[in-house]
């Protein structure tokens, strides 16, 4: 399996922007797919993710309200929609899948498939 992530950016205080990771190879018809991010000299954190048979979602507190997560069942693709984006959220972005999809884990080393990560940052 291999993903493909994109739509990172330079943004200011309150802007937006969607990221995108394409997967492709044998992903499985139940998986989870999720975006993590990590800060300079922070640990990984979870963000978002979504179960890809229910569209079950979940999202870290610092987000939710402000992050949307969907999918794109035809070609494999889920999206990060980021709104009323804080420099806070300055960060690596990472797209991670779980084959095995039983629940959506905020754990990273949950996930055996990572893209690489796409550099969003918010100026105050």
């Amino acid at each position: 399996v291999q993903l493909q992530a994109s739509g990172g950016g330079l943004v200011q205080t309150g802007g937006s922007l969607r990221l995108s990771c394409a997967a492709s190879g044998r992903t499985g018809s139940s998986y989870v797919m999720a975006w993590f991010r990590q800060a300079p000299g922070m640990e990984r954190e979870f963000v978002a993710g979504i179960r890809w048979r229910n569209r079950m979602t979940d999202y870290a507190d610092s987000v939710k309200g402000r992050f949307s997560i969907s999918r794109d069942n035809a070609n494999i693709t889920v999206y990060l929609q980021m709104n009323s984006l804080k420099p806070e959220d300055t960060a690596d972005y990472h797209c991670a899948l779980d084959t095995a999809g039983v629940k959506i884990n905020r754990i990273a080393g949950r996930y055996e498939y990572w893209g690489q990560g796409t550099l969003v940052t918010v100026s105050s």
